[in-house]
């Protein structure tokens, strides 16, 4: 059982800024409610007792939503300085981590897959990091994952138009021994820096990136197509 998440909450939401107000990403209203709202009360459905908001832009937001709106939530912020990239954000909050695998999320991404499922599997073939991947059909907006016969990673590719794939639903399980012991520096991507270079030298690496496919609810809330269709769908949620 993962009993631990790190909640990536620090984005800008440039593109989002013609429909929201000068706040982070995360905190977009969705029918009332900021959409972390929903992140969090997904997370504790599925047994997450402890909580790692990794911050950066307008921290300050966040932190008194969380103080004021979850008093009873067990949390630990970890706040950028300045932006580090999602890998730099995820170094600097999985070393606040107390358990051996951990959740990693985005706060402005609902994908509702069965956490234990991901937890078992990830256990299960011992991975470095376990991807929730969601099929997806006629889309250009993400990239997609393609698996081996044993459901790990054998490439990730560019996004374009694609009639079907598997995305990258960017929630992860995480085992932050493997994750930390990494050479990586200080600023750098978790998709391209870590991902994708695991990849290319699995030859010459025990360790492996896995997959697991669940197709459940998915939304990233990241253009305001989709920003829009949120508060439709989470009307009286």
């Amino acid at each position: 059982m993962i009993k631990e998440a790190i909640i990536l909450a620090g984005g800008l939401g440039t593109r989002l800024q013609k429909v929201i107000s000068d706040v982070p990403k995360c905190m977009a209203p969705v029918d009332g409610k900021p959409f972390l709202h929903y992140v969090i009360d997904f997370l504790k459905q599925n047994k997450i007792n402890h909580f790692i908001f990794s911050l950066g832009y307008k921290n300050q937001i966040i932190e008194e939503y969380l103080h004021e709106n979850h008093p009873g939530l067990n949390y630990t912020i970890s706040l950028e300085n300045e932006p580090l990239g999602t890998g730099g954000a995820i170094k600097l909050a999985a070393i606040k981590s107390s358990e051996e695998n951990i959740l990693v999320c985005n706060g402005d991404t609902l994908y509702k897959i069965d956490v234990s499922a991901l937890a078992n599997f990830h256990k299960d073939v011992n991975s470095a990091c376990t991807l929730a991947l969601k099929p997806m059909h006629y889309f250009d907006r993400y990239g997609v994952v393609e698996l081996n016969d044993d459901n790990s990673v054998r490439t990730f590719k560019e996004k374009q138009y694609y009639t079907s794939g598997l995305i990258n639903g960017g929630l992860y399980a995480l085992n932050v021994p493997e994750f930390l012991k990494e050479t990586l520096p200080e600023k750098f991507s978790f998709e391209k820096d870590f991902l994708e270079k695991n990849i290319n030298e699995s030859a010459h690496k025990k360790s492996k990136l896995y997959g697991i496919i669940q197709d459940k609810y998915f939304i990233d809330i990241g253009i305001p197509e989709d920003y829009k269709k949120a508060q439709s769908e989470f009307k009286n949620s």
